[in-house]
Parts: structure tokens; C-alpha cells; sequence
């Protein structure tokens, strides 16, 4: 990949934002003209257009576009990760790439204190979550807008991926993508 996009970052993605937040949004992975180019997650591409606006929206982000790390923008109290830290062939993690990965994960949820909010961006993210905690998934089925307790009195908040495959299709809504955001402030608190 490197060769091909020798201006890209072709590397994992590190998380990008506070490191004890009270609310961690968790991705997919890297996109190839996105985190992939820039080294931040959604950040240069479709997706991360919606996440950063509603991010701002609700005083998570210091401003609502993320165009390149060292643009500026701050996360408050949030925090961005991904289930798989690399660039998955075909946009498509292997499961064994997420079982490879979800370590890093599992210390991305160990920073979180009693009571935060982790919203999983669609159910490879959602089931992530779940195996890193080593919670069994059967109990708590990845559903857009569905909730599930945590230990730690954490709450898992599950939101349709907002790729530009879910947002052209309207299978995710800008207004629908807002009300995950605005619960997951509401049960953060001020």
C-alpha cells in the first residue's frame, strides 16, 4: 500500500483524543483515502464529515471538520478508536483481525472511568466491545439505538455505521446519527 500512496500514512492509527474521556466512539477501521492517508481516525473521508459535525454539535470536537492531524482540532471529553488499527483488504476486517487487534481495544476501555459512554459504530465494533470486556454477545444483539449496561456502570450505545453506504442508502440519517449523540450526553451529564 505504501508504494502505491507513498504520501499516505500506511501505519496503524492511534487513537486520537482525551485519554480518560467520558464518552469513546468506536470505528471500524482505518479507510484507505481516510485514516489510512492522514494517521487520524475518520479523519479525510466520508464518514468522519458526519461524525466530527455531531461531535461539535455536542461539544465533544473544538470545531466540526477534521481535514489532517495537527489541524487544530481537540476532542473534549471524547475519544476515537477503531476495532482494527489497520487497513483491512477490501474495507473488510477478517475476524481474526479483529481477535488480533482487540487488545488494544480492551486498554482503550480500561482508561474509561465508572460511567462513560461507548458508542460502537456498527456491529463489528459493537461485538468488539463485547469480546474485549469478555461479555457474551448473545445477550446484548448489536441493534441501531439499542443500549446495553456495562460493568463499571458503563453504557454500550450501538449507531449504525455512518459510511457513505449508510448515508446515501438512508439507513442512517444525519437526524437518527444525532440522537445517539444526544442520548450518550445525556447519560454522561454535564
Amino acid at each position: 500500500m505504501a508504494a502505491e500512496h507513498p504520501g499516505y500514512h500506511c501505519l496503524p492509527v492511534a487513537p486520537f483524543g482525551d485519554r480518560r474521556p467520558k464518552l469513546l466512539v468506536v470505528g471500524l477501521a482505518p479507510g484507505l483515502h481516510g485514516a489510512n492517508r492522514t494517521g487520524r481516525p475518520f479523519t479525510g473521508d466520508h464518514a468522519g464529515i458526519l461524525l466530527y459535525a455531531t461531535l461539535h454539535g455536542f461539544g465533544f470536537a473544538s470545531r466540526p471538520v477534521s481535514v489532517a492531524r495537527g489541524d487544530g482540532l481537540k476532542l473534549l471529553r471524547c475519544r476515537i478508536t477503531n476495532a482494527v488499527k489497520c487497513l483491512p483488504p477490501a474495507n473488510r476486517p477478517a475476524p481474526d483481525e479483529v481477535r488480533r487487534c482487540n487488545r488494544y481495544l480492551l486498554r482503550e476501555l480500561a482508561l474509561l472511568p465508572p460511567g462513560a459512554v461507548i458508542v460502537a459504530l456498527g456491529a463489528i465494533a459493537h461485538a468488539a466491545v463485547l469480546r474485549a470486556l469478555g461479555l457474551p454477545q448473545a445477550a446484548r444483539r448489536f441493534a441501531h439505538a439499542a443500549e446495553h449496561r456495562l460493568p463499571d456502570d458503563r453504557t454500550l450505545i450501538d449507531s449504525y455505521h455512518c459510511s457513505r453506504l449508510n448515508t446515501n442508502t438512508g439507513r442512517l440519517t444525519a437526524a437518527m446519527f444525532r440522537r445517539i449523540f444526544a442520548r450518550a450526553r445525556h447519560l454522561i451529564g454535564t
